[in-house]
């Protein structure tokens, strides 16, 4: 269990912003000494509360020009569906995202491509070949406004 209090949250402020922020900078912008921003670090990262840390990549420089948002409907809505379609899903690289949603699909996926030819075969020959899938529906993104992962 960790301490929700005034330091620990502009801690993890200041780490959602710039995950490689260096210590004594970060303890300076909380108000804190090193050692006790650090311990506070520490504690965060061992009650699961900071999970990791991770680069953002740059889309545009990896060749992922299309990103869409995909509705996806199973045919059977039993645990051992959803885990079979779950387990098809993870050694699929263009799915970033898979979320279990409710209303009138099961699945919300966010999927990244070259473009949107590299989709349709993800579309056709991957999603539409997996046994548990029933409707596929696509929502192409055209501009983000808003995007904390960046």
């Amino acid at each position: 269990m960790f301490k929700k209090d005034k330091f620990n949250e502009r801690i993890l402020q200041e780490l959602k912003r710039n995950g490689r922020i260096a210590n004594a900078e970060l303890a300076d912008k909380v108000g804190l000494s090193p050692s006790a921003c650090l311990r506070r670090v520490q504690e965060l990262e061992q009650a699961g509360v900071i999970k990791g840390y991770r680069a953002i990549l740059d889309s545009a420089k990896l060749d992922i020009g299309f990103i869409a948002y995909v509705a996806i409907g199973l045919r059977d809505h039993s645990t051992s569906s959803q885990h079979a379609f779950e387990q098809a899903l993870m050694p699929i690289e263009a799915v970033t995202e898979c979320h279990n949603v409710t209303g009138s699909y099961e699945y919300l996926l966010r999927i990244e491509t070259r473009d949107i030819n590299s989709y349709k075969k993800v579309h056709a020959d991957v999603l539409g070949a997996i046994p548990q899938v029933s409707m596929i529906e696509t929502h192409v993104v055209m501009d983000s406004a808003k995007d904390n992962r960046h």
